[in-house]
């Protein structure tokens, strides 16, 4: 069994993802990226959220009709929350 330890993004840092996943990260505000496809249209965010046990990544979708943004999950990796993204079109 391995077990990785991630330590605290610094203030202007990006969180790692795949590249194979197709977008890109613009650091926005501490702790928050958008989430921008390929074809430079914006899909999301995702927030980092420190926890006792490590970092958990918010993904979150705008909703125009009440201007706010709506969580469509949480998860340990910033992979799985672009990808929650992705799929929640």
């Amino acid at each position: 069994m391995t077990t990785t330890i991630e330590r605290p993004l610094l203030a202007d840092e990006s969180p790692a993802v795949s590249h194979l996943l197709g977008v890109q990260l613009i650091h926005v505000a501490q702790g928050r990226w958008r989430v921008v496809d390929a074809t430079g249209r914006a899909i999301g965010h995702i927030a980092s959220d420190e926890a006792s046990a490590g970092t958990r990544y918010r993904a979150q979708r705008f909703h125009a009709a009440t201007r706010m943004f709506r969580d469509v999950g949480r998860f340990w990796s910033a992979d799985d929350a672009v990808t929650a993204l992705r799929y929640s079109r």
